[in-house]
């Protein structure tokens, strides 16, 4: 019998940066994030500040790569209501954000329609097919200019 030891739990038995790190390491994370996550692994008062400080000062923890990270990942699924929830409940900043969605509202129209043909063969035939087409953009974050567009030219087409 070989006397292995058991699998040891992951982030089990690692210091506040080595926890940090293994977080960073999956994707980028912001220091909300990480300070919500690691304050319960925290010894000592003051220490996660200090850690947090450290990984920031060496751009390990960027503002502005966890906001194209989320953009990059969301923006071909979802409308620019969606992903700006996100992103303000990840922490980050209200000026960042909100230029992060004039951004994204330039192509949301075009976001929505590709979408919207994926998920439907084509226009609905009746009432109920439209209001259903409208719930599924509205769902995903698109806004109603936006899903009002995509479903009436749908019909037009």
């Amino acid at each position: 019998m070989n006397p292995a030891k058991p699998a040891a739990r992951v982030g089990f038995g690692l210091s506040l940066k080595g926890r940090a790190l293994r977080y960073l390491a999956a994707r980028e994370h912001s220091r909300a994030e990480l300070e919500r996550k690691l304050a319960a692994h925290e010894e000592t008062p003051g220490q996660l500040a200090q850690v947090l400080d450290e990984l920031q000062a060496k751009d390990f923890i960027s503002e502005a790569r966890v906001l194209e990270s989320v953009i990059n990942r969301r923006a071909a699924r979802f409308g620019a209501a969606r992903i700006k929830h996100e992103l303000l409940n990840k922490g980050l900043g209200a000026e960042a954000v909100a230029s992060a969605m004039e951004r994204l509202k330039l192509s949301e129209l075009e976001r929505a329609r590709d979408i919207w043909r994926k998920k439907f063969d084509g226009s609905a035939p009746d009432a109920a097919g439209r209001a259903r087409q409208m719930r599924f953009l509205a769902a995903r974050g698109f806004g109603g200019d936006v899903i009002r567009r995509v479903v009436s030219q749908a019909e037009d087409d």
